[in-house]
Parts: structure tokens; sequence; C-alpha cells
């Protein structure tokens, strides 16, 4: 039997010099974590007045209340607070809680443990933590119990000590989950609530967030900010959308 012939291989001076990999040949290389990974914030300063007295509110109260329209920066300034309080050693762990509620569309049951039943609801936090301290990092800190996953759900009977804790989306909290929420406060935490009363997913007159910040107003040691269409980071057109919204 004859023997196959093999298609001879073009040398390198066959090859285009103009055309490169997509992606180079090294082990272990992944695109996305080199992408995230290259740089990340160390400082955040704030782009508005009152963005800085949210900053400002956060570092002198165990308690704040941020409420405000979207893309006032109140989620990401709260988690900036946080990992400098983990990092200056001011606090042991970060916990993140957010209700698990759809924005008006159901998905069903979704597969996995706790965590990763949760993962989506709180990817816009995972989302701010990468920013501020890197993939690699926060992956860490995950496995060390550093940054820790606490659903609402799962908060009752637990107190928080020497812990950073946020309560994102707490528009769609009722009144008696966030009075639930609030007296988790342990010694030495520190406790920051982000959301909007304008946009809550739940029913009509079920939010509990207006209610627990006109309450608190008048409490000492507890700082309440206002953002409003001003403090809004994000494309223009956002501003321009939420006045005729």
């Amino acid at each position: 039997m004859a023997k196959r012939q093999t298609k001879p291989v073009p040398s390198d001076s066959t090859v285009d010099a103009n055309i490169f990999p997509l992606f180079p040949e090294s082990d272990g290389w992944d695109p996305l974590d080199d992408r995230r990974d290259q740089s990340y914030l160390r400082k955040v300063k704030p782009k508005s007045l009152n963005q800085k007295r949210l900053l400002d509110a956060i570092a002198r109260h165990h308690l704040t209340l941020a409420l405000g329209p979207a893309g006032t920066g109140k989620t990401y300034l709260a988690i900036s607070s946080a990992v400098q309080a983990l990092e200056d050693g001011h606090v042991d762990r970060i916990v993140l809680s957010r209700p698990a509620i759809e924005a008006g569309e159901s998905i069903g049951y979704l597969p996995g443990d706790m965590h990763e039943k949760m993962a989506p609801f709180l990817r816009p936090l995972f989302d701010a933590l990468a920013d501020r301290v890197g993939g690699k990092r926060l992956r860490a800190f995950m496995g060390d119990g550093a940054v820790e996953i606490a659903p609402i759900g799962f908060m009752r009977g637990r107190t928080l000590n020497n812990a950073f804790v946020v309560i994102d989306e707490a528009q769609n909290c009722t009144y008696g989950q966030l009075k639930m929420m609030l007296t988790r406060l342990g010694w030495h935490s520190t406790m920051v609530l982000t959301g909007d009363p304008d946009q809550s997913d739940l029913l009509d007159g079920m939010s509990g967030l207006s209610d627990i910040a006109r309450r608190l107003g008048g409490v000492s040691g507890v700082a309440v900010v206002h953002l409003d269409e001003s403090d809004i980071v994000r494309h223009p057109l956002v501003a321009s959308m939420l006045n005729v919204l």
C-alpha cells in the first residue's frame, strides 16, 4: 500500500507578518481575568458634593442610608468604603446582602447552592468589588470568608460584629425585613443601606425604605443621605430620562 502523502507545513517565511494571534499563547492565561486584573482602583474620589457627603457620612457613622436614583454611585461608594475599611483593618469581613427579587419577571428556580443561587442578584456588588480589588483578590476574599454572601432571608438571629454590611436595593425590602436587618448590627461594625424609593419592584405600599428613612432621620448616630439627578455618573441620557419617566 502506498504511503499517504502529508501536506507540507509552511515555513515561517510564508506566514503573513501582518497576521497576529487573537490571544497570546501562554499557560493559564484568560483574557477576562487579565483585563480585570491589570489595574484596579485603589482610591475612589467623589464626583459630586452629595457623593462626598455620602462618603463622609459612612466614615463617621455606624449606620448610613443612601437614597437616590439609579446611577448616582450609591452602591459603588458603599462597596469602596467597605473595601477601604477591610484593607485598613477596621473590620474583619464584608457582608453583602440583597433581596432576591426579579425586576418584573420570573426566571424560575435557579440551580446550585446558596452562593450560586444568589450570584445573579449580587452581580452588581461583585462588579463593584472586582473594580475595587481585582478579580483574583475577590476570589481569594470569597475563599477565606473575608467577603460573605448573606441573603436577607437567612439573616434573622445573627449578630454581625467587626463587619462592614452593605444592604443593596433596600427599596425591595419590606418594613419588617429592614427592621430585622438593621437590628443585626453588632459591635465595631458599619452598615450601609442603599436604594431608590421610586424604583421598588414590590407591590405598592409594601416597600419599607421610605418609612425607615423617615423614622431614622432624627436618630443620633444615623446618617440619611439623599442623592439626586445631578449626582448621576452614568450616561448623561440617564439623568434626562429620569426627569421625564
